[in-house]
């Protein structure tokens, strides 16, 4: 039998685990609420900011008398001469002038000025058939003869232009444009298809349609393993990975869920999508086992194996993923999860002051003014840990904040380094955004052309290229291009 005090110390640690018990669940109906119906935005502003602010839906209890205070205002308002006024148009558009005289008969009249407005209207996107005509000619002395007796050597006739993909009625700005719909406007090419019907009466098959993407991707793979090789020529990378849903063959009924993992050389301006079947570290370790030099990543236990895998590979952290345990821990525990997000913004709002500063100032300025806050973090952590429970949602954020401190204090070693991989998850969205409208990539190879497509109009995005332009020149000089001066065609050397 057990007595008195061991029988109350067993009810104590048995309410413990329940409350524990309860505090994972609401937080996992909390999650579950914040994706079905909430923001994903981890913005976080401070209450103590806001004082003055009251609560739009804050209502006195019902048992105290809503007393209702009037006062009489008088003031005279100024005109608000701060509205910049209608942006201009840009001045490269063509211009259709459309002159409205008076209905009065004008011709004894003296003209002193106009009064100019301008609109802009829209011209629908055409389609034009290219015919391209070759006259034959016979040399002299061959043309008296019958026509049937000429051979190859007596015609005389001017060469085709060189083609992208041989016998496509498809020119390479249609492609083009088709390809930068799919994979920056989202528009499947199914949708396409129906739209060109609409509006031209044309209906490409997609069976067609798909043969066309398959030849411009076979043409570009070696400018993306030109790009590959100059990510990996750079001695300083972020990593992520993202999924996608696969067609395969073996699997009837369901997709394969695989993986896109994404590389940012941020000095280079740089982006390279590489699919891969699974999230195993067989995945990077295809990729880059002769990089030397800095991953930046998340806590995916994979990155930590890179490392000691290869010698010449360091990681650092990223200060964001360290942070969003913390935002998603303000329900269950908003006094001290606010306590360090206020930190974090004050991190934040120092590393603002680096912008203009080159790596060397940069690791100066950030040992002289942030290193502080981080030590202050640090240690509020570690005495606060023994106080919340391991496996709550802000005990989890601490745990996970210790475990990668070694990694998240890397970006004061080297003022090259971004204190989050914040550039690289935006380098992601167009994935996200393409999942929704073509739901999943038809094969393995077809992921890996979605990744090489994505690839090139991501380094397009970063120098400000139009993609459609940059394709359509790529494809129109690419097979006349010589092997070695290949990567002057790559997105970051054009110029239009």
């Amino acid at each position: 039998m057990l007595d008195l005090q061991e029988q109350l110390a067993l009810k104590d640690a048995k309410i413990r685990e329940q409350e524990a018990r309860i505090a994972q669940l609401e937080y996992e109906l909390s999650e579950l609420k914040r994706l079905i119906y909430g923001t994903k935005s981890e913005r976080f502003r401070k209450e103590e900011g806001f004082a003055e602010q009251g609560n739009l839906f804050e209502y006195a209890p019902e048992d105290q008398p809503i007393i209702q205070a009037t006062e009489q205002i008088t003031y005279n308002r100024g005109k608000n001469n701060n509205h910049k006024g209608r942006n201009s148009l840009p001045a490269h558009l063509p211009v259709k002038e459309v002159v409205i005289e008076p209905e009065e008969d004008t011709s004894d009249m003296v003209k002193i000025g106009e009064q100019v407005t301008e609109t802009l209207e829209y011209t629908p996107a055409s389609l034009v058939k290219l015919v391209r005509i070759r006259p034959k000619y016979a040399r002299k002395q061959e043309s008296e003869k019958d026509p049937s007796e000429h051979n190859e050597k007596s015609i005389v006739i001017a060469p085709m232009p060189s083609r992208p993909i041989d016998k496509c009625i498809a020119e390479p700005n249609l492609l083009s444009h088709m390809i930068v719909s799919k994979f920056i406007d989202h528009l499947p090419f199914y949708r396409q298809i129906g739209m060109f019907k609409r509006d031209f009466g044309w209906e490409p098959p997609k069976s067609t349609v798909n043969d066309w993407f398959v030849a411009v991707c076979t043409l570009l793979e070696p400018l993306y393993n030109k790009l590959k090789e100059k990510v990996l020529e750079s001695d300083y990378i972020q990593a992520d990975e993202s999924p996608i849903k696969v067609q395969d063959k073996n699997k009837k009924g369901r997709t394969h869920r695989g993986f896109q993992w994404v590389y940012h050389a941020p000095d280079k301006g740089i982006v390279l999508f590489h699919y891969h079947r699974s999230r195993s570290v067989q995945a990077p370790r295809e990729l880059l086992a002769s990089y030397k030099g800095w991953v930046q990543c998340d806590g995916y236990t994979v990155y930590d194996k890179l490392d000691s895998i290869y010698d010449d590979i360091r990681l650092a952290g990223c200060w964001v993923h360290a942070r969003r345990g913390f935002d998603k821990a303000k329900d269950s525990d908003p006094t001290r999860a606010k306590h360090v997000l206020t930190l974090f913004s004050k991190i934040y709002q120092q590393e603002s002051g680096c912008k203009e500063l080159d790596e060397t100032q940069t690791k100066i300025y950030r040992n002289q003014h942030i290193w502080p806050l981080v030590q202050e973090l640090k240690e509020w952590i570690e005495s606060q840990s023994i106080k919340v429970l391991p496996k709550s949602p802000l005990g989890k954020a601490m745990t996970y904040c210790i475990k990668q401190w070694p990694k998240l204090i890397k970006c004061f070693e080297d003022g090259r380094l971004e204190l989050d991989n914040n550039l690289i998850e935006n380098k992601i969205r167009p994935l996200a955004l393409g999942r929704k409208n073509y739901l999943f990539a038809g094969s393995h190879d077809a992921a890996q052309r979605i990744a090489m497509i994505y690839s090139l109009f991501a380094t397009c995005k970063i120098h400000e290229v139009n993609p459609r332009d940059w394709l359509t020149y790529v494809m129109e000089n690419i097979n006349d291009t010589k092997i070695s001066d290949l990567d002057k065609l790559l997105p970051q050397y054009f110029m239009a």
